[in-house]
């Protein structure tokens, strides 16, 4: 995984933590962390989409924030197991996963140009 792909799987965590935080914060602290999670999170996004494909990566970080924040309000927040939904995040992960696998075929078949413009 190179260096913008990281940056793309941080921003979704990081994501989960400031979805969660707009629904379960509540002092000013708690703001501040989720508003602070927020600016994280789309610079790392911002960053990634400079060297990737913008549709992809949104796609990317939109899928791991989706299916994150789904399961964690599950797992810790006591949202009903559904089963219908975890089969619909599956769903929604493996378009995810293969949104990147052709992104990354792609950008092997493309000639690298060494010390152009960027």
């Amino acid at each position: 995984m190179n260096r913008n792909w990281l940056y793309v799987f941080i921003g979704g965590i990081i994501e989960i933590v400031w979805v969660s935080g707009l629904k379960h914060a509540s002092s000013t602290w708690e703001w501040v962390l989720t508003a602070i999670a927020i600016v994280i999170s789309f610079a790392l996004i911002i960053a990634a989409s400079k060297r990737l494909p913008v549709g992809t990566v949104y796609a990317v970080f939109t899928g791991i924030g989706t299916a994150g924040t789904v399961l964690t309000e599950m797992l810790l927040f006591g949202e009903p197991f559904r089963l219908a939904k975890v089969l619909l995040i599956g769903l929604l992960l493996c378009g995810v996963i293969g949104l990147k696998l052709v992104t990354d075929q792609q950008e092997s078949k493309e000639p690298h140009v060494k010390g152009g413009a960027a």
